[in-house]
């Protein structure tokens, strides 16, 4: 069993910190020592059981990891954009050349809420006690991008059992609108686990998009807490599809703290050689007239393992309230697996919620027809499965977009 307790003095060799900052990172440290990696016997990991998973595939893990150079790698030539480069969670380039900059706020991750709050995640306890990369975005008030922002994820060649702690803020002012487009580029072929805190703030009558993929397989093991506040006439939609990570956890909470908010989260993904997936969403109606709507989508293969659990809570002065969730899985093996737990939490009369989830196996009478066709029987079963997991992509409007991650998508399934 990996016994992972970083001690005070890691906290000396990342930086030097004010007496309030280091007080809180140590505080933090604490509370993650005190209970290390959660198990299964935690309500939110009963079905991903991370202390095992970790001792499982690591022999150690290594705080130490001098600053990489910006490896070589090809931009996206696609379609134009903007973009942010991180290399292992630090910033180390961007370009807004489609923009007007003076509206636009670019820097390094600089935390300055030491509140001491103990969270209930151990692993976010972790990122506040040893984090020193990531970003803060923002875009102020009245203005809309003019193309999508590329935010590359690289990861280096040389990461072997490292662990990267690293955060990330993005504040979208007033009546603002930006599209982001998340592109995971790993070039270790070693296990390393990446561990992300994000903050993203909509105020009143912004418009935030998110796409979110990786280039190819990986031996990534990747957790990710998202805090998205949504203030009044918001528009958050968002398009993952975390696709070939041996492990992936994103725990993502939404509070809709004003009226007439849009909320959207759409998941498609294809699980094979062993990886663990798990989706985790918490929805907060705080307020009347607001609409959510989650879709999550797997096919699992071989040995691999998908989670989703979906809550929706609603508070009492949230009348018409509009909240939809589904989830669905098509098992391929034997050996895969498919967990679910949907929930609702309403205290409000007035509102319209559901939730679903459904999983089996791929249908063989349709299978059959295909064959009839002309097909042979793996190529109807990859064809089923494009179709199941296209319904997500078609959602997508840009229809270069829309290409760009069918390909994708289209080349994971086709490695089967």
């Amino acid at each position: 069993m990996l016994d992972f307790k970083p001690n005070e003095k890691e906290i000396e060799k990342i930086g030097k910190f004010s007496i309030e900052e280091k007080n809180f990172r140590i505080e933090n440290l604490k509370n993650f020592n005190s209970v290390g990696f959660p198990n299964k016997l935690v309500e939110d990991w009963k079905f991903s059981d991370l202390r095992h998973i970790v001792s499982k595939n690591f022999a150690k893990l290594d705080l130490k990891l001098k600053p990489s150079k910006e490896e070589n790698f090809d931009f996206i030539k696609d379609f134009e954009h903007n973009y942010i480069v991180l290399v292992n969670g630090r910033l180390t380039s961007n370009s807004f050349q489609h923009e007007d900059n003076s509206q636009i706020v670019i820097n390094p991750y600089l935390n300055k809420d030491f509140s001491n709050k103990k969270e209930k995640n151990p692993l976010i306890n972790l990122n506040y006690a040893l984090s020193i990369e990531g970003f803060n975005l923002e875009v102020k008030d009245n203005y809309k991008f003019n193309k999508v922002l590329v935010i590359y994820n690289l990861f280096t060649k040389d990461l072997n059992e490292n662990i990267l702690n690293s955060q990330n803020r993005i504040k979208i002012g007033k009546n603002s609108e930006l599209h982001v487009f998340d592109y995971v580029i790993n070039k270790s072929e070693k296990n390393f686990f990446n561990n992300v805190y994000e903050d993203l703030y909509l105020a009143e009558s912004s418009v935030f998009k998110n796409i979110s993929i990786q280039k190819n397989r990986s031996n990534g093991f990747f957790h990710k807490f998202s805090k998205n506040i949504l203030s009044s006439k918001s528009n958050y939609s968002s398009f993952i599809f975390p696709l070939g990570l041996k492990f992936d956890k994103l725990d993502l909470e939404f509070n809709l703290e004003g009226e007439n908010i849009e909320c959207n989260l759409q998941a498609a993904s294809f699980l094979n050689k062993g990886d663990h997936q798990e989706i985790k969403t918490r929805v907060n109606h705080l307020a009347p007239n607001c609409k959510s709507y989650q879709k999550v989508k797997n096919v699992i293969d071989l040995d691999s393992k998908g989670v989703y659990q979906g809550k929706i809570f609603v508070k009492n002065i949230a009348q018409k309230t509009d909240a939809y969730q589904l989830s669905k899985a098509i098992l391929l093996d034997e050996s895969s697996e498919f967990d679910s737990k949907p929930e609702l939490e309403i205290y409000a009369d007035d509102v319209k919620c559901s939730h679903g989830s459904t999983s089996g196996s791929v249908e063989k009478d349709s299978i059959y027809y295909l064959m009839t066709r002309g097909l042979s029987k793996n190529e109807s079963v990859k064809l089923l499965i494009n179709g199941f997991l296209s319904e997500i992509i078609v959602s997508i409007k840009s229809k270069t977009m829309k290409n760009f991650i069918e390909q994708k998508l289209l080349s994971q399934i086709y490695e089967h």
